[in-house]
């Protein structure tokens, strides 16, 4: 049996017992995007199939670095950390294929974890779009810098002076890709193996930095191959003494790494946001569902920007935003319209990062682009020409900081409809936490630039 054939917990239970596995592995995903997991021998598996399993609920309450939020009231030393149910989902199987016959399958939380669970609250946006007759189709693309680093060299430099795999700008290059084809070939290889499809990979401008664009389907799917894609690229890497980093940007002397999201709603089967008898191909859903977008980046921006680094790259003249603004194939704005063809005009969410959490950012990109739709919200006049170069209104500028980002989520009405309390209150809080971990640290700036003159 093959893995991409497998879709109910007895097709799951069939191919493992077909392979002779005593063991699979199964992983969930937190709040940051991190993938957690472990192995399960064939019997708790089977058993997990049918009656769901328990996960340590501290993956919903623990940093990315594995730090115990003290602001969180789903999860902590009050409850003593209790295992939370979770379930498999069977169409998730993947081969694994550097593990010979191994089988991946993804979890998601469920019961009371589901309300602050990453996949759980897309999965919810989604039943929004059905109850409006929509489904959605989109994709990610990641950039990704590649370093000639281990997990051990990296520390003892303490993250300085660290050597790229290729120096220099070379931006789609053929020179480049074709030295370390064998990298390529075999990212390329490990996306159709694992079923996250590759459709376009190049160099993007800068020392030993990728570009990945991931092959289009359904958007919960989309956000599963996206989070795969994140974590065994970086097994990849390191596997031939690389490594692979997604921050949002890792020096000041490049721009930073993006996180595209493509969305596109289709109706009955067909694409809901081409009209040919109307501005740039745009039907009304598809400009309400702008308008949605527009209208509430400035209160979902923490659920998309997650990480304090994430603001050091929204910055003029680095191709990311700094408001929310649309334009049609502008790529100096939040929002770029791409028309075409009725099955290819789709919207492209330029403020996300390459650091996103998929689910959550798929979600805030879906969900308030839904709410347009829902009030029928009308965006702003189209941008064009250089958007950094013109002056917006002040409602459109976007936070500066996470911990300013996080306040005006946990303020966002329409967040709290579009994902539930629970769920704006808990994430809110660890991006808190998060910005406040950062407060506590002494940087190398602030030594250099303090530690003898003030």
């Amino acid at each position: 049996m093959d893995s991409r054939d497998v879709k109910t917990a007895a097709d799951a239970r069939k191919i493992v017992e077909e392979r002779g596995l005593e063991h699979v592995k199964v992983g969930v995903v937190d709040a940051d995007g991190i993938m957690r997991g472990k192995y399960m021998s064939r019997p708790k598996f089977f058993s997990a199939l049918e009656k769901g399993f328990g996960f340590c609920d501290v993956v919903l309450g623990w940093d990315s670095n594995d730090q115990l939020y003290d602001n969180v009231t789903y999860t902590g030393w009050h409850t003593a950390y209790p295992d939370a149910n979770a379930r498999i989902l069977p169409e998730t199987c993947r081969d694994v294929p550097f593990e010979g016959d191994m089988l991946f399958f993804l979890g998601e939380f469920t019961e009371k974890a589901e309300a602050v669970c990453p996949r759980g609250t897309l999965r919810r946006v989604l039943e929004r779009a059905k109850g409006q007759g929509f489904d959605v189709v989109a994709s990610a693309e990641f950039e990704f810098f590649l370093f000639e680093e281990t997990p051990h060299s990296v520390r003892e430099k303490a993250y300085r002076n660290l050597k790229n795999i290729t120096p220099g700008f070379f931006g789609y290059s053929m020179l480049r890709s074709s030295v370390h084809a064998d990298f390529y070939h075999d990212l390329l290889a490990l996306g159709q193996d694992m079923r996250f499809p590759i459709e376009g990979l190049h160099t993007e401008t800068g020392p030993g930095v990728l570009e990945a664009a991931i092959e289009y389907s359904g958007a919960l799917e989309a956000a599963d191959r996206a989070a795969l894609f994140k974590t065994f690229t970086k097994v990849l890497a390191q596997q031939r003494g690389w490594m692979a980093t997604f921050m949002a940007k890792w020096s000041k002397d490049w721009p930073g790494q993006s996180g595209h999201l493509h969305v596109s709603l289709t109706k009955d089967g067909k694409p809901a946001f081409h009209d040919e008898g109307k501005p740039y191909n745009m039907s009304d859903t598809m400009r309400w569902f702008v308008g949605g977008q527009q209208k509430l980046m400035p209160e979902l921006l923490a659920m998309v920007a997650s990480t304090v680094n994430s603001y050091t790259r929204l910055i003029p003249g680095f191709w990311a935003p700094t408001d929310a603004t649309w334009g049609v194939e502008n790529r100096t704005t939040a929002l770029r319209v791409i028309p075409g063809a009725a099955k290819s005009q789709r919207v492209e969410y330029r403020v996300a990062a390459a650091d996103i959490n998929p689910y959550i950012a798929f979600a805030a990109a879906i969900g308030s682009g839904l709410w347009g739709v829902e009030n029928r919200i009308e965006p702003e006049p189209v941008v064009e020409g250089n958007s950094y170069a013109l002056q917006h209104k002040p409602e459109l500028a976007l936070p500066r900081s996470l911990m300013e980002a996080a306040g005006r989520l946990k303020a966002s009405k329409p967040a709290r409809v579009l994902f539930g309390d629970d769920f704006v209150d808990h994430y809110a809080a660890t991006r808190e936490w998060e910005e406040r971990e950062f407060r506590r640290a002494i940087t190398d700036w602030e030594m250099a630039r303090y530690f003898e003159i003030i």
